[in-house]
């Protein structure tokens, strides 16, 4: 098995309440205690596997947002499409950059000069469908993607992509905001996704709560 395979399920875990059983005598029951929340374990990016490589960091193309959320003002920045695109690149790029140094990232900005610059050979990386591989499952790039990523990894000059799948919002019980962001590391060789992790971070606004969950699968100690 490729050393860099560790999957890790992105369905959420499901929070059971256990009802509180009646008692003899008609008395009143007690109220229901939410049983404690535990996130899924999270596959760390193996940056030690990978140091000195260069590995592009592809734009995102998918996020959203629970409909609870949309409607509130700390979501505002995010509401257009476009911009929550825009601004979610910038995150998570410089949060892996400023993270894993020992990489070197071609970032998304960097990525689009070269699909411009060789026009009619690479596709824009905005329009490659790569929000496919947040599927779980997903083991093996299907074409046309497959294709598209290695022609880009030819121009960008490495193997790896480190795809931003998805990234989902949503509202918590106790007021935070909560992100999920779908990472993907995808060989353009072989095909084959080598690492994947969804990642959960937690925090007062969108942005906030990306850099947590860009924390969780990058820790400042180089993790693996």
């Amino acid at each position: 098995m490729n050393p860099f395979l560790k999957s890790v399920s992105s369905a959420r875990l499901i929070i059971l309440f256990a009802l509180a059983a009646p008692s003899c005598g008609g008395a009143q029951r007690e109220p229901a205690a939410a049983a404690p929340t535990t996130d899924p374990p999270v596959s760390i990016l193996p940056t030690s596997r990978i140091s000195g490589q260069t590995v592009a960091i592809l734009p995102i193309t998918l996020v959203v947002a629970d409909p609870a959320l949309q409607t509130d003002s700390v979501y505002a920045p995010y509401r257009d499409r476009r911009a929550a695109l825009a601004l979610t690149d910038s995150l998570v790029s410089e949060a892996i950059v400023t993270r894993a140094p020992e990489v070197s990232w071609v970032p998304p900005r960097e990525l689009r000069k070269m699909a411009r610059r060789s026009a009619g050979y690479l596709i824009d990386p905005d329009q490659m469908g790569h929000a496919v591989l947040r599927g779980p499952k997903i083991l093996v790039i299907p074409d046309p993607l497959r294709s598209s990523l290695r022609s880009l990894m030819a121009v960008a000059g490495g193997r790896l992509a480190l795809v931003p799948a998805s990234l989902g919002f949503g509202p918590e019980p106790d007021g935070q905001i909560r992100a999920d962001l779908s990472l993907v590391l995808a060989d353009s060789r072989s095909g084959k996704v080598v690492w994947r992790a969804l990642a959960l971070g937690r925090g007062k606004t969108p942005d906030e709560a990306l850099n947590a969950a860009i924390a969780a699968v990058l820790p400042v100690d180089g993790g693996q």
